[in-house]
């Protein structure tokens, strides 16, 4: 029977009644049923996961029903552990299980966008020009046509247009942009290749093509911890979160466990099992907490003091009082602590720690002659000076001696710690001291800015004949913590109680954690420590890396693990974890993402200096140098304004720049042509006589800025843009909530470096082209918005720090409505731009400024003080005292042949990493086999990159850890420099190839390679550091060993050669902003702090239904009951927060979790959600960035100095924020600027 007569029968149908009535029997039509019986039914299950920089890289279960990705659900076919060590599954967390949701919601880019106004006139001006460069320069060269749609990003007005008229825009606009100022000022931002490498891979690879400037995200986000690379040489590498189940003893170190790492949180727990003792320090009672023996809660931002007094129990009970045999040993092989520095005298009679001694110091460099002024002295047990192995100077110029065995000019010896029985004399040592200066939001304790300690010292005779006065690092250590070694030291501690640097008493001062805390926790560490051996664990998190002074709270931890002797034992070490940063198959990756294979080198920019610059936020910096040097430094040395560090920095080839020069560096040829010198000779000798200047110098010059900019897999704008509203006034001219004042109207300290304008350039950028499968508050604010794949909708690869495997996302079903992959749509746009290039750009010579690189020789380029060739203090000397000047061909119209090939530098120069290098022609063979080779054209013959697919097997075939032959011959090239043998690490693997169809049909554990510090073993959990430590392998460091000692001039001037406490800085954010007009409310400063937040990751799922129904639906901000009471606020009312650099408006969560003095907005929370205007500003309020700035660091600079060294993504300036304060106020008035009655004024509350 028809349903449309079941229908219209329905009141008259009849069927026998049972049961007393309460049943009855129908004949109607029961097909609905199938709807619930239906409901788990699907075709097909398909492996795929989520590139989202959570560090999870869990594997899930994506099914499809009818062509639609219905539900999803966790993986587990996880390769096993070994018997004694927990699986690694379950895996996931709500936020990923809820990622299906977007695929078909209202939030979906589904077409390409474009602002109206200018594809308006894009269209007008292609009726006029049929070059579509020349359509794109009339509206260049009309201030009034750029001003009329850069002024009103960010206010909608969007409309849909089409691939083909898109791309030709943005080819013509970067084709017209190159011709006229330059490659570098196109510039594209991405972060965490880890998530979806292939992904990252598409966008960079275009943009090295074109010679165009790519950003880096890990110092930029914060995420980059400086003393990472200052310790070890080592950006970061971490324990797998499997390693944690080997600890006796962890130390959950400002890391919220179970709620930024779910997936690995059982690990935390289910090592409790054993017995193992965990402690949480955070300042407010965090999810983490809940799960600990024991919480500390020190006062935010005295991290290093609390790690400082921990230090001080640990050397006194099991260095001095009763030593550790196995601590002794293991900081006299894999430390600098034996390693001799000089003393520098003072006016007063005392002295002051200098740089490490050279074996260029000495009498005929004690006999070597490779880089004698890279190579570190000690002192041996027999009183003998020595070179001991595995210093940088061994590593580069002689093969075989790069290694920790205890051998010095070919002879075993053993190392003295200490120079005490040794020494010649007592000498009187200036240290500084930090801790007294006065914040009101913070505790000091005061004492004299230099503390004068009595160390034992040896006098050596130098190579000119002059006597020096020596100590050890570990005497400078012993010293520095303040401890009593019978030296007549007032300055020194004989007890816990005294109230002097850097005692538990001292600690409890700052901290407010007491002192007995202190002690037992330090001396339950050590002791653990010293009964296993090492398996001692600190487990830390990006809130104490977000501090100015990030390096202090990370080096007093580290410092920990080094006394305990925990680093590089399975177990015990540092286990940073913030974003996805472990890009495992790193080499493999490398030339397909920088086109390494076609051009070298490739322009790369620390993005923290990037936008520092170029979004004008140093015109309002109100943090001099002078309040950041150390007492004992020369402060007339170091004048000027942070940004002048950051020139002089780029000049010497510290940092890199961009855009780089001050004229297009394509036009320099033509002119080394016609002087008839190099490019690279004519480029020196124009910077040396000044004819042609740096555009750093310059940034508010027409011609020194970035022109096209493009943003994929990131929200820049609504996530890590710190300066939000800087951003927004100077990168993209439209309105902005900046509350400050310009150094030029509040007579601040003006750059001496940089050329200042009185009035800065707003609305740099001409293009602003964002890819995201959803509307982001980045796409909000550009010109062009590109639709992407989602993650179940693309094929591309995946890994992550906290697990051994790599697998892969995978497209479950095609791309929904016009969206494109990300490796598709950068394709389209090379195509083109080879097309739209022909008759402005062909065969080019591009010249590129290299910084010195870490991992190269240029890390041996300044040894011992800093010379600025500007400044006439020594000659020009590129890739020494300046950077490396390259003359790169590039071709133009080639540009899609090569973006779809696998170029012939692979064949010629062979591939590597990390100072190391091997022959890949095998690799080259098989992959032009695999994807088979181009037929013809500027690349015929070479192996085919068509799809995401072939780019993934490029990376397979290509990296060590996931080619076991490759993996072998890495170890060897290894093996070489150190003059061990290696290859036993892998020759068990040689025969494994992974294959993208592998990691498809099950996640596959990685191979061990030479670029790592840890093994894959299925006897050993991969842990950072085992390899230098049981294959004697050198940390990538000036001594070759763990560097507690920076001797760089810069590092000294500004007090931290040695650990100490410092302070977190004073913005004056909120002293110096302008008048506010009060709104009849209290108002109060509080530290403003923005941690990773329970129902989002970063940005993403903040405005996903299905997590916005668990949270509270929109901005929450949340303060402490005492605070709340004084300002009148309730929980839920709505509060504004504001600085000098912006505004926001949020909801209050009222909670004892929070300690008074302190709040807390968990970051990126997106703007295009539940936000009401801004009684501050009068326009919709803003995010979390905006009430901060960046304020860069200058030791952060120092570059071409061993592990001091830049490297794209490895050492630069980093983007802190948690020294901020903001004023918090209960809003009078909610206006919600949309016109439908949905205003309120909130009432005071008793």
């Amino acid at each position: 029977m028809s349903k449309l007569l079941d229908r219209f029968r329905y009141f008259k149908q009849k069927g026998e009644i049972f049961a007393d009535g309460h049943g009855q029997v129908m004949h109607s039509n029961r097909d609905w049923e199938d709807s619930y019986r239906q409901r788990w039914q699907f075709d097909k299950i398909v492996r795929s996961t989520h590139g989202v920089n959570c560090t999870g890289s869990c594997s899930w279960k994506i099914y499809v029903k009818n062509g639609l990705v219905t539900w999803e659900i966790q993986q587990t076919d996880y390769p096993r552990t070994r018997p004694d060590l927990p699986n690694h599954e379950p895996r996931g967390c709500p936020r990923g299980a809820s990622y299906s949701w977007y695929l078909y919601s209202a939030n979906r880019l589904k077409y390409p966008l474009i602002r109206k106004r200018l594809i308006e006139l894009w269209r007008e001006a292609l009726k006029q020009h049929s070059d579509p460069v020349l359509a794109w320069a009339s509206i260049m060269n009309d201030p009034q046509k750029c001003l009329s749609y850069k002024q009103v990003r960010g206010r909608g007005g969007f409309i849909r247009s089409n691939w083909q008229e898109l791309n030709q825009l943005i080819a013509a606009a970067n084709v017209w942009t190159i011709k006229t100022y330059g490659p570098d000022r196109v510039a594209g931002f991405s972060p965490i290749p880890a998530m979806s490498m292939v992904s990252y891979a598409a966008g960079t690879r275009y943009l090295s093509l074109l010679g165009g400037t790519c950003l880096s995200f890990y110092d930029w986000y914060c995420d980059l911890p400086p003393a990472s690379p200052m310790t070890w040489g080592e950006q970061t590498d971490v324990p797998e979160s499997a390693d944690w189940y080997n600890s006796s003893y962890i130390i959950a170190w400002g890391s919220n466990v179970p709620q930024t790492r779910t997936p690995d949180a059982h690990f935390f727990t289910e090592v409790r099992y054993k017995g193992t003792k965990t402690i949480a320090i955070t300042p407010d009672y965090s999810e983490v907490a809940k799960l600990c023996d024991q919480w500390l809660a020190p006062k935010q931002g005295t991290d290093s003091a609390l790690a400082m007094a921990m230090g001080h129990v640990i050397l006194k009970e099991f260095h001095l009082d009763n030593p550790s045999d196995y601590f002794i040993n293991y900081c006299r092989r894999y430390s600098d602590m034996p390693m001799l520095v000089m003393l520098e005298p003072r006016d007063d009679g005392s002295y002051v720690p200098g740089r490490m001694v050279r074996a260029s110091d000495l009498v005929d460099g004690l006999g070597e002659s490779n880089n004698p002024q890279w190579k570190t002295v000690a002192v041996n047990t027999a009183g003998e000076l020595v070179v001991p192995n595995g210093s940088i100077g061994f590593r580069w110029g002689e093969k075989g001696k790069w290694n920790l065995e205890s051998i010095a000019a070919g002879t075993e010896t053993e190392l003295s710690l200490t120079l005490l029985g040794q020494h010649d004399a007592v000498a009187g040592v200036a240290f500084p001291y930090f801790g007294g200066i006065e914040n009101p939001h913070f505790r000091s304790v005061k004492h004299n800015p230099v503390l004068v300690r009595q160390l034992p010292v040896k006098n050596l005779t130098l190579a000119d004949g002059s006597t020096c006065p020596v100590v050890s690092v570990y005497d400078l250590v012993l010293a520095n913590y303040g401890l009593d070694r019978g030296l007549e030291d007032e300055n020194s501690a004989k007890d816990y109680a005294e109230i002097k640097p850097y005692t538990p008493a001292w600690g409890e001062q700052i901290t407010g954690v007491p002192r007995q805390y202190i002690e037992t926790i330090a001396r339950e560490f050590a002791d653990t420590a010293h009964k296993t051996h090492g398996r001692s664990m600190i487990i830390l998190g990006a809130g104490v890396n977000h501090w100015y002074h990030m390096d202090m709270n990370y080096r007093g931890m580290i410092n920990m693990l080094i006394f305990c002797g925990c680093v590089g034992q399975s177990g015990g070490g540092w286990a940073h974890y913030v974003g996805q940063e472990k890009l495992r198959p790193q080499t493999g990756w490398l030339p397909l993402a920088f086109a390494f294979d076609w051009n070298r080198p490739p322009r790369q920019m620390n993005s923290t200096s990037f936008f520092y610059n170029h979004s004008s936020q140093w015109r309002y910096e109100k943090v001099t140098a002078q309040e950041l040097l150390s007492p004992l430094a020369d402060a007339s040395k170091y004048s000027g304004h942070l940004i002048d560090f950051n020139v002089r920095a780029e000049r010497m080839g510290w940092l890199p720049s961009a855009p780089q020069l001050g004229r297009n560096p394509l036009s320099l040829k033509a002119e080394a042509d016609k002087a008839g010198l190099s490019p690279t000779e004519f480029t020196a000798q124009a910077l040396k006589s000044g004819d042609l200047r740096m555009a750093c110098e310059q940034p508010d010059r027409g011609s020194n800025h970035p022109r096209n900019l493009f943003v994929w897999r990131s929200n820049l704008l609504g996530s890590s843009g710190k300066g939000h509203e800087y951003m927004q006034k100077y990168l993209l001219g439209t309105e902005s909530g900046i509350q400050g004042e310009e150094l030029g109207a509040s007579d601040g300290i003006k750059p001496e470096e940089v050329e200042w304008q009185t009035a800065a350039i707003e609305g740099k950028l001409d293009l602003l082209v964002t890819l995201d499968f959803r509307m982001s508050s980045t796409c909000l604010f550009s010109d062009i918005v590109l639709p992407t794949a989602t993650w179940y909708e693309k094929d591309d690869m995946n890994t992550s720090d906290m697990h051994p495997f790599i697998h892969p996302l995978s497209a479950a079903v095609d791309p929904a409505w016009e969206s494109r992959s990300d490796w598709e749509i950068y394709k389209g746009i090379a195509k083109a731009f080879s097309q739209v290039c022909v008759g402005h750009l062909g065969k080019e010579t591009d010249v590129v400024l290299q910084p010195l690189l870490h991992d190269s020789p240029a890390e041996l380029s300044q040894p011992c003080e800093v010379l600025d060739w500007r400044k006439g203090e020594c000659d020009l000397i590129p890739g020494k005292t300046a950077p490396n000047i390259v003359a790169v061909e590039r071709d133009y119209p080639a540009t899609y042949e090569r973006f779809t090939s696998l170029g012939p530098l692979m064949d010629k120069l062979g591939n590597g990493g990390k100072g190391i290098s091997w022959n890949t022609q095998d690799e080259i063979d098989f992959l032009g086999k695999l994807n088979y080779t181009k037929r013809d054209g500027p690349a015929q013959g070479r192996p085919l990159i068509d799809t995401a697919i072939d780019a993934s097997e490029v990376i397979l075939a290509l990296a060590p850890e996931t080619n076991g032959h490759v993996a072998v011959k890495a170890w060897q090239a290894l093996g070489e420099i150190t003059g061990r043998e290696h290859t036993h690490l892998a020759l068990h693997k040689e025969d494994e190839k992974i294959r993208f169809r592998d990691i498809q049909a099950q996640p596959r554990k990685i191979i061990s390679s030479p670029t790592w510090s840890g093994l894959e073993s299925d006897h050993v959990s991969y842990n950072a550091g085992y390899t230098n430590v049981h294959e004697l392998i050198p940390w990538r460091t000036l001594s070759g060993r763990q560097q507690l000692y920076q001797d760089h001039p810069w590092m000294r001037a500004f007090g931290e050669s040695l650990v100490a406490y410092r302070p977190p800085i004073d913005t004056r954010s909120v002293s110096e902003m302008r008048q506010i007009p009060p709104n009849g409310f209290p108002e109060k400063a509080l530290n403003f702090l923005t941690p990773h937040q329970k129902w989002g990751i970063h940005s993403t799922y903040s405005e996903n239904l299905l997590m916005l129904t668990l949270s509270r639906g929109g901005p929450i901000v949340w303060i402490s009951e005492t605070d709340a009471r004084e300002l009148t606020i309730v929980d839920n009312d709505w509060v504004e927060v504001f600085n000098a650099n912006g505004a926001l408006t949020a909801r209050a969560v009222v909670s004892q979790r929070v300690p008074p003095g302190m709040t807390m907005m968990y970051h990126a929370q997106e703007r295009i959600m539940n936000i009401p205007g801004s009684e501050v500003t009068g326009m919709r309020g803003g995010i979390h960035n905006s009430v901060t700035r960046v304020c860069p660091k200058p030791t952060h600079m120092i570059g071409g100095y061993a592990q001091l060294a830049w490297g794209f993504n490895y050492y630069g300036t980093v983007g802190s924020n948690r020294d901020e304060f903001i004023m918090i106020r209960k809003m009078k008035n909610v206006n919600w600027l949309d016109d439908e009655g949905r205003d309120q004024v909130q009432e005071a509350k008793k």
